[in-house]
């Protein structure tokens, strides 16, 4: 655990560092820009750093740096490990590229319990009393936030590799790395494409294309990605990859299937999100395709017509919340969180996963999937 959040405090201070170096190149085209680098601060300054983890443990379980781990304190220490620091805080950038993005597509006011980016920007427009319209200003403005973030992303990793001792394995972790990008986008299009498609779509299918856009969307990027990128970058070999890959996919659907139950049924004060979120944005998740299944007719339409409007009363949340766990969907999803840890923990046995590093992602597995409501 210590040697964890020595990792993060390494990478809360690479990210600083790294902003500190853009908020010259910024600024010295116009003091109007500060609030880009400001913003960006702010939303790179707290989250749980999953991603950071996952990639430096995937780093960690190829052994090439097993002697160097997060506690050291020298110099060398700190230099053996720049390739993989830069390479996670890079990974965490992209997911504050990914969410500011996110939150203008699903028109979400609120991150981290927080104004969310176009939120942030639409205040300053008001504040300010500019000319035209303040919420296309905020979402114009997030939208530029969310592109120069995924280029910094770029730009950081860059850093980490051209330190990396391997020039093919930094090479590798890039190959990963651009892949993942390329998913998580395409994801992001399952999942509007979801939303609006939905009803066009044979109903034996719903399940299946929920649960495809949880693969490309988020389970890849949040856990599968992120242990390959470091592990890659270490210089491991397919079969370690294999391993890492068939433990990270399975992990990353359980974590997104929490995180669903959260955008429905989470406390806003644990989540940072409005309680039943997910039921406004009009997410069609698995816990939804299976929440239809066992709905009579009449409250399947009444799910199919409230489901997405962003107008919903808090008792029409808790009506829809009390239809969708009468329908048992809140257990079958559950049991396919436990089924899904399984099979990652499964992954592990026989490996070429170190036990010491087999520890830590099982306990990663436990911390990531275990959230409470």
């Amino acid at each position: 655990m210590a040697q964890s959040n020595h990792l993060i405090d390494l990478v809360h201070s690479r990210i600083d560092e790294f902003l500190e170096t853009r908020l010259p190149i910024v600024t010295t085209i116009s003091s109007d820009l500060t609030p880009l680098v400001e913003f960006s601060r702010q939303f790179l300054s707290g989250g749980k750093r999953f991603r950071a983890l996952f990639c430096y443990w995937g780093w960690q379980s190829v052994g090439t740096g097993g002697s160097t781990g997060a506690n050291g304190d020298s110099d060398h220490a700190l230099t053996a490990l720049e390739p993989v620091i830069s390479a996670a805080a890079a990974l965490e950038i992209f997911h504050a590229a990914a969410l500011v993005h996110d939150d203008i597509i699903d028109n979400s006011d609120t991150r981290r319990g927080a104004a969310s980016a176009h939120k942030l920007f639409e205040g300053m427009h008001g504040q300010s009393g500019w000319a035209g319209n303040q919420v296309a200003f905020g979402r114009a403005a997030g939208i530029l936030l969310g592109d120069l973030l995924l280029g910094w992303s770029d730009e950081l990793l860059d850093e980490g590799l051209a330190a990396a001792t391997d020039a093919s394995a930094a090479a590798r972790a890039r190959i990963e790395f651009n892949r993942m990008r390329t998913e998580v986008t395409v994801g992001q299009y399952l999942d509007i494409f979801e939303e609006r498609a939905w009803f066009s779509q044979p109903e034996t299918e719903l399940f299946d294309r929920a649960l495809r856009v949880i693969v490309f969307k988020s389970a890849k990027y949040s856990v599968q990605a992120p242990l390959v990128i470091g592990a890659a970058l270490a210089g491991a070999g397919p079969d370690h990859l294999d391993a890492l890959r068939a433990f990270g996919l399975p992990l990353g659907i359980a974590f997104q299937l929490r995180d669903d139950l959260l955008g429905v049924f989470g406390d806003a004060s644990v989540t940072g999100k409005p309680s039943g979120d997910d039921l406004r944005e009009g997410k069609r998740t698995v816990l939804v395709a299976l929440a239809r299944e066992n709905l009579t007719d009449t409250a399947r339409e009444n799910l199919d017509a409230l489901l997405g409007d962003p107008l919903l009363t808090e008792a029409q949340i808790g009506m829809l919340q009390r239809a969708i766990v009468d329908s048992g969907a809140v257990e079958r999803t559950e049991a396919l969180i436990d089924s899904n840890v399984a099979e990652a923990l499964a992954a592990l046995k026989g490996s070429p996963i170190s036990g010491a590093v087999t520890t830590r992602l099982m306990e990663l597995a436990e911390t990531v999937t275990r959230r409470a409501f």
